[in-house]
């Protein structure tokens, strides 16, 4: 029968918990990247794990199972060893492990996880688990050890160790569970220090909202106001309580500026209520309203009722795009329609319109591609002009615009024409920019993955997507989890099948290109998916 406790025995289980540790650790960097791009939602990550197209848990089942079979066949053919056989058939973890680790590094996620404290916090708390965990299994299985004394089974016992690959994503979410008993307390005290530094700064401040054009809005309204105004506007799509508020807390001096624009994202109702208790809106913009979060939001009237809740707090006036403004009829705030554009016209060039405010009125250009550029730009006018930046101001600013990275950003490569919109994911930003694809010479490409976030909608928004892609030279869609509904609509539409090809990834769609596009030709990169969605 063998020692249960001794000083070889605890050193023997530390090590082995160290170095099962680590390497869940790392072979859990997909899952914990995927879990950052998911909020830190343990419900998102186990949906996302479930979509058989990812291969997650295949992938898991194969490692322990791997595991499993050479450590079993390490253990017997050293069984002569005695007590140290079980020690030695330790060797198939570390080179199946490290095998895994290896193949998941090719695997790299489309958006790389951002090394945040919180991101290292979790990580450690993930490798603190797994240490005690597989500590209580080594235990416990020489502690069986000890009790029976069957020689076969000294030599198996760490066969058994081969259980926590297949418990990766259910640790990863304990491990999730339990830093939130510190990191909810955390992220309410930061929201309540960055709504008292905004309170006290007395800023003017401009929300935006809307299911689409969001981040393009603020940055088109950040140019126009600095022409009057020191400006402090969220970065990219910081548009969370979070993401606000480290915006206000990393600013060295709130109150150096006279304006504060803060993007307010919302995927249920209530959420866009949250954002406006921490930064009131004096203005606010409502850029339009479409099936976009319709997953989460549950229904149209939904999406309607969050974005609504800005106009409940709204303090001075409301500025909403002339197509969903009676979606608001019931809402009591001053509420002014944008109308103020009139003779749009947009090809490869840029954009043209009129723009007519307070009796002044002015033919302007814009290099933002699309008809939709020119009511995004509206918005932005009528509320800097509500907010006293004259008129001429506002023209100068819309002819000084230069593309928004990744919405429709023109990129010239090579004589290539490379319309980047992979940061576009809703119905009416498609829309728009296949018009805009359209007006280009040459062959026409477009790679996408199909549009998400759309509910009991993806099937016929994917398959209306797919029709509209009837016409052009290539279409290439790239994953599995969307793209059958979208080839579907394309086929049924009359599409040409020898046109259109599905490939696994963004880099292989890339490969592709390079054998269907000269010079002159144009290339439409139609939203980048998200990991989640592969």
């Amino acid at each position: 029968m063998g020692i249960f406790i001794s000083v070889p025995k605890t050193i023997e289980c530390v090590v082995i918990a160290v170095f099962f540790a680590t390497a869940m650790l790392l072979s859990s960097a997909k899952l914990l990247g995927i879990l950052q791009s998911c909020t830190y939602s343990n419900k998102k990550l186990i949906t996302w794990a479930g979509k058989k197209s990812n291969l997650t848990l295949g992938r898991h089942l194969l490692l322990a199972l791997c595991c499993a079979l050479a450590s079993a066949v390490i253990a017997l053919a050293f069984s002569f060893a005695g007590q140290w056989a079980a020690v030695i058939s330790l060797i198939a973890y570390v080179i199946f492990f490290i095998l895994f680790i290896v193949a998941d590094t090719k695997l790299s996620l489309r958006s790389p996880a951002t090394l945040t404290p919180r991101f290292f916090r979790l990580s450690a708390t993930l490798w603190l688990v797994n240490a005690i965990l597989a500590y209580l299994c080594v235990t416990l299985l020489n502690f069986a050890d000890y009790l029976w004394g069957n020689p076969l089974f000294a030599d198996l016992k760490y066969v058994c160790l081969s259980i926590l690959p297949l418990l990766m994503l259910p640790i990863v979410c304990l491990a999730n569970l339990v830093i939130k008993i510190y990191e909810v307390p955390r992220n309410a005290f930061y929201v309540r220090d960055a709504k008292r530094k905004l309170k006290g700064a007395n800023l003017t401040v401009v929300g935006i909202t809307g299911s689409y054009g969001k981040t393009s809005t603020k940055i088109i309204l950040s140019r126009m106001l600095a022409k009057k105004y020191k400006v402090l506007s969220t970065p990219r799509s910081h548009n969370t309580p979070l993401g606000i508020s480290k915006t206000i807390n990393d600013c060295e001096n709130v109150a150096d500026y006279d304006v504060f624009i803060a993007e307010m994202g919302a995927r249920h109702v209530g959420d866009i209520a949250q954002l406006c208790s921490l930064c009131p809106p004096d203005y606010s913009i409502i850029t339009g309203i479409c099936p976009q979060h319709l997953e989460s939001f549950g229904t149209l009237e939904n999406i309607v009722k969050g974005k609504g809740e800005i106009l409940e707090n709204t303090k001075k006036e409301a500025i909403i795009a002339a197509d969903c403004f009676d979606n608001f009829a019931s809402y009591s705030c001053k509420k002014i329609k944008c109308d103020c554009v009139g003779g749009v016209k947009s090809d490869c060039n840029g954009t043209t319109f009129t723009l007519s405010l307070g009796g002044n009125s002015r033919e302007v250009h814009t290099k933002l591609l699309g008809v939709h550029a020119a009511y995004n730009i509206a918005l932005c006018a009528q509320c800097a002009y509500q907010m006293g930046v004259a008129f001429d101001d506002i023209c100068t600013s819309i002819e000084q615009l230069d593309y928004i990275e990744h919405r429709l950003q023109l990129i010239k490569s090579n004589g290539v024409n490379i319309l980047d919109d992979g940061y576009n994911a809703n119905v009416k930003g498609a829309q728009a920019a296949l018009e805009v694809l359209k007006t280009f010479g040459g062959h026409k490409v477009v790679v996408t993955p199909g549009l998400v976030e759309l509910g009991v909608l993806d099937r016929q928004e994917n398959a209306a997507l797919g029709a509209q892609l009837v016409g052009f030279d290539h279409i290439i869609l790239v994953g599995d989890t969307l793209v059958g509904y979208v080839k579907e609509g394309y086929l049924e539409a009359g599409g040409d099948e020898d046109k259109i090809i599905t490939v696994p990834t963004l880099f292989d769609a890339e490969e592709h290109i390079k054998g269907v596009i000269g010079k002159g030709d144009a290339v439409l990169f139609l939203n980048d998916l998200p990991d989640i969605y592969k």
